[in-house]
């Protein structure tokens, strides 16, 4: 599979935006965001999962003010490192970081027919952000993102279809917060949310044995790439 590393340019610098292509273009762009762990062995491994199904991927290095080209282990050491690392990240910055990387793969593929964006942890709660604030996102897709339940208002502003992913036993996120997006997106056309009541957080992440629940993690799957071909067809 053909991958590159492009350069995003922003105000103050500028950061690796790794890229993958399908087998044939033109195609749609998925922007994927990174967890904690940074552009590593998983995070490569849904993005080269992604391209297969058809999509042209982009994985920004956003924790790049901080430690460029970020990959810790799934262990309890590359945990804590990258804890440390998510308390010093600049939020708004790196959503801004997230819409400039998305209109980078716009311009880097300009036969692109759409664009959307997929996040896990971090990102998930980037992927939210980043559909509140640019009309670039045709599609999302917000797995676990801590942010989300606090910045419900941003909902207002999302015009594009998106969809959530809880876990119902994630000690990061109660459960009583997961239900407070649970009843925004009932009153959103475009929204939709699953919970995998069982799962905790992290769920999807295979490279992570701390917190991969297979039977979640592969019916979550599913319902993010049925929701990508309803919203971002390929072919």
């Amino acid at each position: 599979m053909e991958s590159s590393i492009e350069t995003v340019v922003t105000g103050d610098g500028e950061f690796d935006l790794h890229v993958w292509l399908p087998e044939r273009v033109p195609a749609p762009a998925i922007l994927l965001i990174q967890e904690i762990f940074g552009v590593g062995p998983y995070i490569r491994k849904v993005a080269e999962d992604l391209a297969g199904l058809g999509y042209i991927v982009g994985a920004p290095d956003l924790f790049w003010r901080l430690r460029r080209n970020w990959a810790a282990a799934h262990d309890q050491e590359g945990l804590a490192r990258s804890l440390e690392l998510a308390g010093r990240f600049d939020f708004e910055r790196g959503a801004r970081d997230s819409v400039a990387a998305l209109g980078r793969m716009h311009d880097l593929l300009p036969t692109t027919v759409a664009g959307g964006v997929v996040g896990f942890c971090l990102g998930g709660s980037l992927a939210y952000d980043v559909a509140a604030r640019t009309p670039d996102a045709d599609a999302v897709v917000s797995f676990y993102g801590s942010w989300v339940p606090d910045n419900l208002q941003l909902m207002n502003k999302i015009n594009c279809p998106i969809q959530f992913h809880f876990g119902g036993n994630d000690p990061y996120i109660p459960r009583d917060k997961v239900a407070l997006v649970e009843q925004a997106v009932a009153t959103h056309p475009k929204a939709e949310i699953h919970v995998q009541e069982s799962a905790g957080h992290a769920f999807h992440n295979f490279d992570a044995p701390m917190f991969h629940d297979p039977e979640p993690a592969a019916l979550a799957w599913r319902l993010t790439t049925d929701f990508l071909a309803r919203h971002l067809p390929v072919g």
